[in-house]
């Protein structure tokens, strides 16, 4: 009987940051991957930063800069309360932290 993958999410409560972009210590399974949105204070999404947006995470990293079809800066929310929103198939999401450019 094959193996039925589910996933989940987080949607993070509204938060202010500093930084222009955000980083993620993540695992994934082979085939499986992890996705990240942007999201007002009110649960919409972000133009640009929207989930289907979002360049697929696959892997097994420490700091994995998120990138969006756009760019990797997410500057231009800055000072505005923020929701982060990750969809996650067969996947673990251990951090994650705004910063800057390297």
């Amino acid at each position: 009987m094959p193996v039925a993958w589910k996933g989940g999410e987080l949607i993070t409560r509204p938060l202010y940051f500093k930084g222009n972009q955000l980083g993620i210590n993540f695992a994934t399974l082979a085939a499986r991957s992890t996705g990240v949105e942007f999201q007002d204070a009110g649960g919409k999404p972000m133009p640009g930063f929207k989930l289907e947006e979002s360049a697929e995470v696959v892997g097994d990293e420490i700091d994995r800069t998120v990138a969006w079809k756009v760019d990797s800066n997410v500057g231009d929310p800055i000072g505005q309360p923020v929701r982060r929103r990750f969809v996650l198939t067969n996947a673990d999401l251990d951090s994650l932290r705004f910063n800057e450019p390297r």
